[in-house]
């Protein structure tokens, strides 16, 4: 796959402002906040940034942390994770492996039943397509 390449000034036209902190500058959405914790119907989670799919909502749960959640990314290769010591903090953060936009973090405290993983992911991160 060929990674999505821009100058900071053409993400900055492309996203809002707070989309532009949250994926390029490794920020955080307050919790509770993003209209995508209440979405349920079928369909897919795409990169804010470059469209790719990351997550069905198949996948999605209500982890009750404020963020979306869900216990996998679509197919192997949607995500990228990389070790994130900021904050005095030991957190595995969540990329788009096309873009390296920032997505949020994934934890080993998901539904046990499933994956036992949790992807918390900032929901300005995300766009929703629901299945035609």
């Amino acid at each position: 796959m060929e990674k999505v390449k821009k100058s900071e000034q053409e993400w900055r036209q492309e996203l809002t402002p707070e989309q532009y902190d949250v994926v390029r500058n490794k920020g955080t959405e307050a919790p509770f906040t993003s209209e995508l914790n209440d979405v349920k119907e079928p369909g897919t989670f795409v990169c804010v940034a470059c469209g790719q799919p990351l997550f069905s909502s198949e996948n999605k749960f209500d982890s009750g942390t404020g963020w979306p959640s869900f216990d996998r990314p679509t197919g192997g290769e949607a995500v990228e994770t990389e070790a994130d010591n900021s904050f005095l903090m030991r957190r595995t953060e969540v990329v788009c492996s096309r873009c390296d936009a920032h997505l949020g973090h994934v934890f080993d405290d998901g539904p046990a039943e499933t994956t036992g993983q949790r992807y918390c992911i900032n929901g300005c991160a995300l766009k929703f397509e629901p299945e035609s």
